[in-house]
């Protein structure tokens, strides 16, 4: 009996669990799955340094460390709009202007001209052409047919279309 209970109980959790799966956004799913994977990490240095094998877990943080480093950065960039150290010379890959990049607009928001010229690698003083231009040369690499991303592809036809003026759904 107490093994059905048990069986039931996990049963009920897991639907549960299924059930918040399905109403949670992608960003708390890809939290979630951050956080178990560093736990499960976690888990596996204090196993391997309490079975006396500190060596393999040194070397696994020599290997991922600095993969986990710049991941952190990276995080640290997209919550906050700049990103760290670039006051530093060569950190920046701004053109060389040493200022931080603009905050990115939101997921699905309208694009700035400011953000398209970015997008496209111009300045302000970009004509018609210098915009056609690097249009097609990024999407030469960066349409989904050519092994690029949707993602980025529409973000690059968004830029073209804020700085032609076209009308954008």
């Amino acid at each position: 009996m107490l093994w059905l209970a048990l069986g039931a109980l996990t049963l009920f959790l897991f639907l549960g669990g299924l059930r918040a799966f399905e109403q949670a956004s992608v960003t708390t799913i890809k939290s979630l799955l951050v956080w178990i994977a560093a736990l499960a990490a976690l888990s596996l240095a204090l196993l391997l340094v309490l079975t006396g094998r500190e060596g393999i877990a040194l070397g696994a943080l020599a290997m991922f460390g600095p993969l986990l480093w710049n991941r952190w950065r990276a995080a640290r960039y997209f919550r906050s709009g700049t990103w760290p150290g670039t006051g530093r010379t060569g950190s920046s890959s701004n053109s060389g202007t040493g200022s931080t990049p603009p905050p990115r607009s939101p997921r699905g928001g309208a694009m700035s001209k400011q953000e398209a010229y970015q997008v496209l690698g111009l300045t302000p003083a970009a004509t018609e052409d210098d915009i056609r231009a690097a249009h097609h040369r990024l999407m030469r690499t960066a349409h989904p047919d050519a092994g690029g991303s949707d993602w980025l592809a529409a973000r690059i036809n968004m830029a073209r279309d804020v700085l032609l003026g076209h009308k954008h759904a």
